[in-house]
């Protein structure tokens, strides 16, 4: 019934940030962006492969109620097929990572790295 994922919902607070870090840094293109004045946002849609994220980008959208363990999406991982380069390419273009671990259940290891408003992404492979 369910086929393969659509798209993935990021709130941002911060539009040239939110550019900086997933277009500038991560090379997510742009495929559309709308601005909704009824509701005083704008709506950006990226694609990178088979990844699209949807960012809603407005100033004052509260924050994250906690880092990363509350009810609801806990992070969002991206798999790669090495997760020692793809930690050299984030460092490369100025973003932090958590050090690398293994992953004692789903195999493979992995790296954590947050977008500009703290929210918490992942490298697996």
């Amino acid at each position: 019934m369910l086929g393969k994922q659509h798209h993935v919902a990021i709130i941002c607070s911060d539009y040239a940030k939110a550019k900086a870090f997933y277009i500038d840094k991560l090379g997510f293109e742009l495929i559309r962006e709308v601005y909704r004045p009824e509701i005083g946002d704008y709506l950006r849609m990226l694609k990178q492969g088979d990844t699209t994220l949807e960012l809603f980008i407005k100033p004052d959208y509260p924050e994250r109620v906690t880092d990363p363990e509350a009810k609801g999406l806990r992070h969002l991982a991206f798999h790669v097929e090495d997760v020692d380069a793809a930690v050299a390419w984030l460092h490369a273009r100025g973003i932090q990572t958590e050090p690398i671990r293994e992953d004692k259940v789903n195999g493979g290891r992995f790296a954590f790295f947050k977008d500009p408003d703290g929210l918490p992404l992942e490298v697996h492979e």
